[in-house]
């Protein structure tokens, strides 16, 4: 009978968590019907916050012009560059601020600074959209966003280029990525009726950025802030037709781009994951609670290798008298959540993932490992500027 209670209480967490991980996923395998039409006219200022991003930020600029539809503007915020982004970005066309101050870094501390820019220059804006400065957006899905945010905030698809040339740990990294940002995305949007903010293809009705608290030195400071606005009542909603491209990382890039983001995320999730679900449960919001149990899902290695470890665990101590059934559970629910993975690679994944990369996911386990181990020792507090 103490077997069988272990073996519960080691199941049963790691049961919902992945049925919430395999729901979200067949949930958000559908695409999501196209809107109408969508209004146009929006007067939109595009924010590029940029922390030296000479090498990318010419390219970037040129590409975006070509797109900008009418009534958008661009304003770069040279945030604590020690390069000649600000001077390359003005050469580019577009207007820049310069921000100095290294002992506040990151992000949001560049939003916060181009907000209180305009807000003195009694610039009037509709909309304003968040783009990195090494991302890519085309008119219609720029169109499209503007729209999507005139009355809420709205989250653009945020994906990397696919490269079936890459190094296969690169490809599945990338795979990832879009069940994170695309797949669970459209599953959160049909269960919670909201989605998660993730960084770059970001837009907001002004008074919201108006009134939002940018200013913050979370390492994940983007999905900080759409629990925030959720919290304030202006949920952050699926832009689907929208899409932001940033270019594929090498494999040693992927792995401090995705240490930075999953220790932030598993921080950001302890804090905020069990009170969502409470309140939710406490109000009767079914939506509410799903978008609290989603926050406590880890990344998907993560969960993978939990389940994996759970399941040798209970396994024993079947062994040694526990009852079968909650390994059985276990079983069933990670095959079900294999399964919602190979439809949604074959739904969506395609592009980012080959057969051949595929078939080394277990390899891209075993590769991080080492990252968790270290996130167990010491999660990141810094501002970690991504690898290019």
């Amino acid at each position: 009978m103490i077997a069988t209670i272990v073996a519960v209480a080691l199941a049963a967490p790691l049961s919902i968590l992945t049925a919430a991980f395999a729901i979200e996923v067949i949930a958000g395998l559908r695409a999501m019907r196209a809107p109408t039409t969508p209004e146009t006219g929006a007067r939109t200022v595009i924010v590029m916050p940029a922390n030296d991003e000479a090498a990318v930020i010419t390219r970037t600029l040129t590409l975006l012009a070509a797109e900008l539809p009418d009534r958008f503007r661009v304003l770069v915020v040279a945030d604590n560059c020690t390069d000649d982004t600000a001077d390359l970005a003005r050469q580019a066309g577009a207007q820049v601020l310069r921000r100095d101050d290294p002992t506040r870094r990151g992000k949001g501390f560049a939003l916060a600074h181009a907000r209180d820019h305009l807000a003195a220059q009694g610039a009037i804006f509709d909309v304003v959209v968040v783009l990195d400065a090494d991302c890519t957006i085309d008119r219609a899905s720029l169109t499209t966003l503007a729209a999507t945010a005139r009355h809420v905030p709205a989250q653009a698809s945020y994906l990397m280029q696919p490269e079936r040339g890459a190094a296969p740990m690169v490809q599945v990294s990338n795979f990832a990525f879009a069940i994170k940002n695309l797949v669970r995305q459209r599953g959160l949007q049909r269960l919670a009726g909201r989605v998660n903010l993730t960084g770059t293809g970001m837009a907001f009705p002004w008074p919201v950025f108006r009134d939002a608290p940018l200013a913050t030195d979370d390492i994940v400071e983007d999905l900080a802030l759409g629990l925030e606005l959720a919290r304030r009542g202006t949920p952050p909603r699926f832009a689907a037709q929208a899409t932001v491209w940033s270019a594929a990382s090498s494999a040693e890039g992927t792995l401090k781009q995705r240490t930075r983001w999953e220790g932030g995320f598993l921080a950001t999730s302890k804090r905020h994951a069990l009170p969502a679900i409470a309140a939710g449960l406490r109000a009767g919001d079914r939506r509410a609670m799903w978008a609290g149990l989603s926050l406590a899902v880890p990344p998907l290695t993560l969960l993978l290798l939990l389940d994996v470890a759970g399941l040798g665990a209970l396994a024993v101590l079947t062994l040694v008298g526990a009852a079968a059934w909650p390994a059985l559970v276990v079983g069933a629910l990670l095959l079900l959540a294999l399964f919602a993975l190979v439809a949604a690679w074959a739904q969506a994944g395609r592009p980012f993932l080959s057969g051949a990369a595929a078939i080394r996911l277990p390899i891209y386990i075993l590769w991080k490992i080492p990252l968790y181990l270290g996130l167990a020792r010491k999660r990141p507090t810094d501002w970690l500027r991504a690898g290019r």
